[in-house]
């Protein structure tokens, strides 16, 4: 069995497709990992989610900030964004099948067998990966509730910046969420910044990338998000948002074998 770890779709099924095609993909015997952000700005997210849904054990997904905001935005608690391309979604019979299912989905993911855990945006670098289990598993609990509703509208902010055991309620759950699925940089005390989005090199000296002093344990750690980064390997993590959506590529990595390989096609939408 192969393992592929596939990045930022974002309703791109088309390249997806073309994607699955170049690595071979066999769903009898493979297995896919989403890093998030199956949905919006790109055609096709409904036909995105049916295909990785129907999947079923074939696929494992973790929660990017695209999907959350179609999951605010179903639950009312987000207006719809002048790039969205929800509409389809939520007007497809089986709308409320795929969102449940999406609820589903965890914001944290670790195999130990292959030494390999998964996050859309990063992980701060004083959690260590029992800790961000944890921690993922309080706002899973909460989107997996009657209060899921609630929680999305409580959801959106960017504060608090800086991760306190004494965290409680709402604002403890949004610095988890902001972490996992928005974080791109952060101070050396660990203060995250979630207004700055360019490359490593161009931020404001202050700021470091989120990886940058993260003291992994030997565990590979595969993130998305991060398009002006691009896809590649830096030490013991690995982006693999390629801006696929942007008109760029959509890239692979095989995770069950090392080295790592790498495969990416280039945008069939664009």
């Amino acid at each position: 069995m192969a393992v592929y770890a596939i990045g930022d779709v974002q309703g791109c099924y088309r390249s997806l497709e073309a994607l699955l095609n170049r690595i071979g993909f066999d769903p009898e015997n493979d297995q896919l990992w989403f890093v998030g952000d199956l949905v919006n700005r790109g055609p096709e997210s409904l036909q995105v989610l049916r295909f990785v849904k129907a999947l079923g054990d074939g696929a494992r997904v973790v929660l990017g900030n695209h999907d959350l905001n179609l999951l605010a935005v179903a639950a009312g608690a987000r207006r719809r964004g002048r790039g969205d391309t929800l509409d389809p979604v939520l007007q497809a019979h089986d709308c409320e099948e795929l969102l449940t299912w999406l609820r589903s989905c965890p914001l944290f993911l670790e195999d130990a067998v292959l030494n390999v855990a998964m996050v859309h945006a990063g992980l701060l670098p004083q959690w260590s990966l029992t800790q961000a289990a944890e921690l993922a598993g309080e706002v899973e609990d909460m989107l997996g509730s009657d209060n899921s509703a609630v929680f999305l509208h409580r959801m959106y902010g960017d504060t608090p910046h800086r991760w306190r055991e004494s965290l409680i309620g709402w604002e403890r759950l949004r610095f988890i969420t902001n972490v996992f699925t928005r974080m791109r940089y952060c101070d050396h005390q660990g203060r995250i910044d979630l207004a700055y989005t360019g490359p490593p090199g161009t931020q404001p000296s202050a700021l470091q990338p989120w990886y940058a002093t993260r003291r992994n344990g030997g565990e590979l750690l595969i993130f998305g998000h991060w398009s002006t980064l691009g896809a590649g390997q830096i030490g013991h993590v690995i982006c693999l948002d390629s801006g696929c959506v942007w008109g760029n590529s959509l890239t692979a990595a095989r995770v069950d074998t090392r080295p790592i390989e790498l495969t990416a096609v280039r945008c069939q939408e664009a």
